[in-house]
């Protein structure tokens, strides 16, 4: 992926439009991070007015479009839903057939609905729409549920920040997990929020107790090559575990398998990026146990193999050999942290 456009038109969301312009935008190659072209386009250049009252002046057609390697499409007002530029259905429709990544935000679904290319496929919005996309579209399979959805090379997402979700989502396909851990440090957001995360969380901030969970989750982290169970980790945050698994998931929006599952794989794509390990070692440190499982997490998650996904996002040999060593230096500390805690 070279090429970014990004589509809008009036009424558009500014907060959802710069989730794209920092997605995609950005000049990080000082951190070793590949550079896109990132044009903003619309049907008629010129003026486009925002919902938040200002407008911004946009000097490209959709010409270039038709030829990006990624078309954007920013959300657009309720009241345009039914009655999309026909120019900008033509963009997406040609950007599917081609085999371009599309990817909407928030209510840029119900652009890419309007064209028809959603068809037969799943895919979501905010939830506050999900409804209203249902009852337009029924030959949609609308999730109301998720951050976002892949169907192909289609990326839905949800509102807001779900939108970085789907963008990092997206990026880790293109960039590999350790650039796009990169580009979400700079972000200052986490990497880690799977698609299949709850989209609306009913309490952000649990009130029942002021108990973090972070101590908890910074241990599975360093422990992904073990056997966890809600039993252990409810025991490490003093709770019960049907109170652990349902405060974990108002936390989180997800499950403690789900969150744990995900945590793993992205382990497994770094140890593959950056370190020579065999993919039984690779699973074993990842916690899946052996390499067939890693396998089928890979194609069911990734759509891909290990081995394929090595042989597109590995380093250069010396800084995989570096790295592992690091990871048999810190298997090694972790056995006799193991050893300890298990004589306490």
């Amino acid at each position: 992926m070279r090429t970014v456009a990004c589509i809008v038109t009036d009424g558009f969301a500014p907060f959802e439009f710069g989730v794209a312009c920092e997605a995609f935008g950005l000049d990080r190659s000082d951190d070793g991070i590949p550079s896109f072209d990132f044009r903003v386009v619309t049907p008629d250049p010129g003026v486009v007015e925002s919902k938040m009252g200002f407008s911004i002046n946009v000097h490209e057609d959709l010409s270039y479009a038709y030829e990006a390697d990624l078309v954007v499409v920013s959300p657009v007002p309720h009241q345009y839903w039914d009655r999309v530029d026909e120019r900008v259905l033509d963009v997406i429709r040609a950007a599917v057939a081609r085999g371009a990544w599309v990817l909407s935000v928030c209510s840029g679904s119900f652009v890419l609905a309007a064209s028809g290319v959603l068809d037969g496929r799943r895919a979501t919005t905010h939830w506050m729409y999900a409804q209203k996309m249902k009852d337009m579209y029924p030959q949609i399979d609308v999730d109301p549920d998720v951050l976002y959805v892949q169907d192909g090379r289609i990326i839905t997402s949800a509102g807001t920040a779900a939108g970085l979700d789907a963008c990092l989502h997206l990026l880790r396909q293109e960039l590999g997990a350790e650039l796009t851990n990169i580009i979400a440090r700079r972000m200052v957001v986490p990497p880690q929020r799977d698609g299949g995360q709850a989209q609306f969380i009913a309490n952000p901030l649990p009130a029942t107790t002021s108990l973090s969970l972070s101590p908890v989750t910074d241990w599975m982290l360093d422990n992904l090559r073990l056997d966890l169970t809600v039993d252990q980790l409810a025991a490490k945050a003093h709770m019960s575990p049907r109170t652990f698994a349902r405060r974990f998931k108002a936390d989180h929006g997800a499950t403690p398998a789900a969150w744990l599952a995900r945590q793993r794989i992205i382990h497994a794509q770094r140890l593959l990026e950056k370190t020579d390990l065999g993919l039984d070692r690779i699973a074993y440190e990842s916690g899946f146990g052996s390499a067939a499982v890693l396998r089928q997490n890979f194609a069911r998650v990734l759509g891909t193999t290990p081995t394929a996904y090595r042989s597109r996002f590995a380093c250069n040999d010396d800084e995989m050999a570096d790295a592992s060593a690091s990871v048999h230096a810190s298997a090694e500390a972790s056995r006799g942290e193991a050893v300890l805690e298990s004589v306490a």
